[in-house]
C-alpha cells in the first residue's frame, strides 16, 4: 500500500518539529548553564567537592549538576546527560563529607517513586567570580 507524498510530508515535518524542539531544549539549558556561569573563570577539574549542604545542588536538565559553595561554582557534567531530568529526583549516595565523581547518584521518578536511572558525573570544574 502506497501513502500519498502529503501524508509522508506530514510525518517528516512532525518527526523534524520534534527533534528541533529537543534541540531547542538542550540550547536552552546550556543558555541557562552560561548565564549562571557569567563572569566565572574556570579552574583545574576536581574529583570530589566539600559539598556539606545539599540544598546548594542544582540540577540543569540533560546538561549538568552545579553545586553552590558559595564563592564557588562546581559543575559536573554526567557521561549521559538524558539521565537528568526535571521528571526525577536526584538521589546520592555518598561516602564521606564530600560529593565525589565516584559516588553512586540514582534517578528516581518523582511522582512514582521507582528507580529511573544511575548517573555517571565526569569531573566538577570550579568556576570562581572574577573581580
Amino acid at each position: 500500500m502506497k501513502l500519498p507524498a502529503s501524508i509522508l510530508a506530514t510525518l517528516a515535518l512532525c518527526a523534524a518539529g520534534t527533534a528541533l524542539a529537543a534541540g531547542s531544549r538542550e540550547e536552552a539549558n546550556e543558555a541557562r548553564l552560561a548565564e549562571l556561569l557569567e563572569g566565572a573563570e574556570a579552574g583545574e577539574p576536581v574529583t570530589c567537592v566539600p559539598a556539606f549542604r545539599t540544598d546548594r545542588m542544582r540540577i540543569i536538565d540533560n546538561v549538568a549538576l552545579v553545586y553552590d559553595a558559595g564563592d564557588t561554582l562546581y559543575v559536573a557534567r554526567p557521561r549521559n546527560p538524558e539521565g537528568l531530568s526535571r521528571d526525577d529526583v536526584v538521589v546520592i549516595n555518598r561516602f564521606g563529607g564530600q560529593l565525589c565523581t565516584t559516588d553512586i547518584i540514582r534517578t528516581v521518578d518523582r511522582s512514582a517513586g521507582f528507580m529511573t536511572g544511575v548517573v555517571m558525573l565526569e569531573n566538577f570544574v570550579p568556576y570562581k567570580k572574577v573581580k
